[in-house]
């Protein structure tokens, strides 16, 4: 079954947010990702120094197989990071298939904002706003040994 956890987006203190958090849950980050890992990857090219320093993507585990996850907004995104739509629903799909399920079902009548496709963390991920302006992220992370 699918699991749900809460993304929360902030205008450039993410790290400082997320070391906050840890210090209450305690545990490690399960990824630490800045946009400057991302070197090469289609729109990225414009990022600023200042931008390729920020938090792409970091996850806390904080109780049984509940992930709190978090990024930087960052360029015209940023614009678009206030209170009140900052914060997204991630799945994690437990097979393409079911990610494609639950991504073309949300997407009905809402905005694709990122197609679903293959990435570079090897995961098979999108992002779109469904019909009632909530943020939904789909992912499903393909086990270590299969090829995309």
């Amino acid at each position: 079954m699918a699991k749900v956890n809460p993304y929360l987006h902030f205008i450039g203190n993410t790290e400082e947010v997320f070391n906050f958090y840890k210090s209450i849950f305690g545990g490690e980050f399960a990824a630490v990702m800045r946009y400057g890992d991302m070197s090469g990857q289609e729109g990225c090219e414009n990022l600023s120094d200042v931008d390729k320093k920020k938090i792409m993507h970091i996850a806390l585990p904080v109780s049984d197989g509940h992930v709190l996850m978090g990024t930087d907004a960052v360029g015209e995104y940023a614009e678009d990071a206030v209170l009140g739509n900052n914060i997204s629903l991630s799945i994690g799909a437990d097979s393409k298939e079911e990610a494609e399920r639950i991504f073309n079902g949300l997407a009905e009548g809402g905005e694709v904002t990122m197609p679903l496709a293959d990435t570079f963390w090897n995961a098979y991920f999108g992002m779109l706003k469904d019909k009632y302006d909530i943020q939904w992220l789909i992912n499903y992370d393909y086990p270590k040994q299969e090829n995309q």
